[in-house]
């Protein structure tokens, strides 16, 4: 029982009457920025865990199936992406697999939080890289204001922000005027959109997701929504990719094999063309909270999942 005692053990609320928890090796970081609080810690199962808002964003141990199902499907739906824009995105991870397509020749990436992206430039070792390449610019900003401002257009733009969550700072970014108005705008005529999108399991899918899916389908005229089991986040996960012409047409297991083959340096380690067509047939209660939702996100209207970031004075 001594030894036990001394063992670090951090808690997560995943609702309001329920928790997890898990052990802790060390405190890497601990802080607060003027947006966030932010954490690193390392686990004996998780590996290095990056938390922000006292949530888990980011694991070693599984952040690769939930940045490679971010990343890939929209680029290798696109015929040649050369430019992308990623909203959020501070740890580096996605910028990292965007970087391994060889058509993308600028990508610009927005987060808003500069205390998180100069830590994890310097203490994620597999974003390092991501970090030093020529063809990545980071910007320390608001995506919405960058992304307004922006001489140009983007083949896809990828919206890796954090949860909506009350108090913290992207919900707004969430919004039907976000997207109608910003995202939209900005994509070249065959451009994609993808964004994360809460939890969607058969419990917790009407928290954000549907309403995100009600929302982007309301602004983009071909949406697809698919979800992934990601374990360190104690849930479904899901995704809504969008394409802004109508007669885009969805990849077979052989073409995404074959663009992910001739296009993408190394191999994937979650995703190929079988793995993608499964997690987009989503189970019945999910498929039906999408068909009835009728909420549209707005800045008035907007729905958090449970937690809430750090309040402004």
């Amino acid at each position: 029982m001594a030894e036990y005692a001394k063992r670090l053990w951090l808690e997560e609320d995943l609702g309001d009457d329920y928790r997890w928890s898990y052990r802790v090796t060390q405190v890497l970081f601990s802080g607060k920025s003027e947006y966030q609080e932010v954490d690193l810690v390392d686990t004996p199962t998780w590996g290095k865990v990056l938390l922000l808002d006292g949530k888990m964003q980011s694991t070693e141990a599984d952040e690769l199936f939930y940045h490679e199902l971010l990343v890939h499907p929209a680029l290798l739906h696109h015929p040649n992406p050369k430019t992308v824009m990623i909203m959020g995105g501070g740890e580096g991870a996605t910028a990292r697999e965007v970087l391994r397509h060889s058509t993308v020749e600028k990508v610009v990436m927005v987060d808003i939080d500069k205390v998180v992206t100069d830590f994890c430039s310097k203490h994620l070792h597999r974003n390092v890289d991501a970090f030093a390449d020529e063809r990545l610019k980071l910007i320390n900003d608001d995506a919405r204001t960058q992304l307004e401002a922006w001489e140009g257009t983007f083949d896809v733009i990828i919206g890796d922000l954090a949860d909506p969550l009350d108090g913290g700072p992207c919900y707004q970014l969430y919004t039907q005027e976000f997207y109608e108005n910003v995202v939209k705008k900005k994509l070249n005529p065959n451009g994609i959109f993808i964004t994360q999108s809460g939890p969607a399991g058969f419990l917790s899918c009407k928290e954000v997701f549907s309403t995100i899916h009600k929302t982007v389908s309301s602004v983009f005229p071909k949406v697809l929504p698919y979800a992934q089991h990601i374990p360190s986040f104690c849930d479904c996960w899901g995704y809504n990719l969008a394409f802004k012409d109508a007669s885009h047409k969805l990849l077979s297991d052989e073409e995404f094999d074959a663009a992910a083959a001739s296009r993408i340096s190394g191999h994937l380690v979650h995703v190929d063309g079988a793995t993608f067509r499964g997690v987009s047939n989503l189970n019945k209660v999910v498929r039906t909270a999408l068909a009835e939702e009728t909420d549209i996100y707005t800045k008035d209207t907007a729905r958090f999942i449970h937690g809430a970031g750090v309040k402004k004075d």
